[in-house]
């Protein structure tokens, strides 16, 4: 950051007072530039037992599969945006959305919130930002060919949870070095 956004000079970067980090900080109007965590909402939609996955047409990791999922917009809910994700990359309509899964990924300062939803009717299509839409079982996921970590433990701790019957929510941290288990 250069510039200050709301007098336009320069901005230092510095401890202010009463702060542990730094920060940008206006070198005229004195104004703190907070640069916080961006929060990603997505869903595990899912018909008959079958979960729609997306396959990306956009980097990063374009042409590896997803669930569908995307940066928060301003003045909507975490659910809400789960769900404008998901008709925006797999023209999806979904209901019945349960918070399901949070991931803190602190190395790129990001939080992963996605929930467990039903697709109505059945009906999907293909959005903009993916190449292809399909609904999948456990064993016709590409498992080798998922875009990222959050995706990867969200869809086996899915169907573990299939399996058990039981679908609770989990918090947890993906770490930079992170390798499928």
């Amino acid at each position: 950051m250069k510039f200050c956004t709301s007098c336009g000079k320069s901005v230092a970067l510095q401890i202010p007072g009463g702060d542990d980090r730094e920060r940008y900080v206006c070198t005229s109007c004195d104004l703190i530039h907070y640069s916080n965590p961006r929060v990603i909402v997505g869903c595990v939609p899912v018909h008959q037992g079958r979960v729609l996955l997306c396959k990306r047409a956009i980097e990063p990791r374009k042409n590896y599969w997803t669930l569908p999922a995307g940066f928060m917009e301003n003045g909507e809910t975490t659910l809400q945006g789960a769900a404008r994700e998901t008709w925006e990359e797999a023209r999806a309509r979904v209901s019945r959305l349960d918070l399901y899964r949070v991931f803190d990924v602190p190395y790129i300062s990001q939080v992963y919130m996605f929930y467990r939803c039903e697709v109505d009717d059945g009906a999907f299509g293909v959005g903009p930002e993916s190449l292809e839409c399909g609904l999948y079982t456990r064993d016709e996921i590409p498992w080798d060919e998922i875009a990222f970590p959050v995706v990867y433990e969200t869809l086996k701790e899915y169907f573990s949870d299939v399996d058990e019957g039981h679908f609770p929510v989990r918090v947890s941290a993906i770490e930079r070095n992170y390798r499928p288990s």
